[in-house]
């Protein structure tokens, strides 16, 4: 099913390579301008200005809290009814040190909330905590992708894989824009959500 869009388009694959296309670019434009350095960062509000920046053009929903319920495989991300309500704890975590960031990076995971573009505007947020608490970022160029998949999936059991992954790829290259773009890539991200109600967990 393609997921209904302002360019009309109908095609699943061609909407995947159009929207990839264009939230790369408005990526660029999000790093180049520093519109980025002003927000609030480790907040939801400031992860709802990165998606709305990257997928306004393509989507009703960018910076919205989704609707719908959402699962990828046998993982169900927040419900629709706890969603407001883990935002805020999210909001309220700490984010002083390396495990207190990753952490809340994989609590934001579990939250997904956006109907579409979760993963891409998440590793942006992530690098902005890491860049303001730690003066590091990821490179995301040094982290195989079918691994930080699998650890991502596991990250709500356990995630001292993730934590190892993601420290083993930091750097102090900042300011570097190579290495921001690394993580808009969207082979990164959760691919072919299922929507489901919320009587079907009965």
């Amino acid at each position: 099913m393609t997921l209904e869009n302002k360019l009309g388009i109908t095609d699943s694959t061609e909407l995947f390579r159009v929207e990839e296309k264009i939230s790369k670019l408005k990526a660029i434009k999000l790093f180049d301008n520093k519109v980025i350095d002003n927000l609030k960062v480790g907040s939801f509000e400031s992860l709802a200005f990165i998606h709305k920046y990257l997928f306004d053009e393509i989507y009703d929903f960018a910076g919205e809290i989704r609707t719908v319920n959402i699962a990828k495989g046998n993982f169900r991300f927040a419900p629709v009814m706890y969603l407001k309500s883990a935002l805020e704890h999210i909001d309220k975590m700490p984010q002083s040190n390396f495990d207190e960031i990753v952490e809340k990076y994989v609590e934001m995971n579990v939250a997904h909330p956006f109907r579409e573009g979760n993963g891409r505007s998440a590793r942006i947020w992530l690098d902005l905590i890491l860049k303001k608490e730690l003066e590091q970022v990821v490179d995301w160029s040094k982290i195989d992708k079918e691994d930080y998949l699998l650890a991502m999936e596991r990250s709500p059991i356990k995630s001292v894989e993730i934590k190892a992954l993601l420290k083993g790829a930091l750097t102090t290259k900042i300011s570097n824009r190579e290495v921001y773009m690394k993580g808009i890539d969207a082979s990164y991200h959760y691919e072919g959500y299922a929507v489901y109600r919320s009587e079907d967990l009965n």
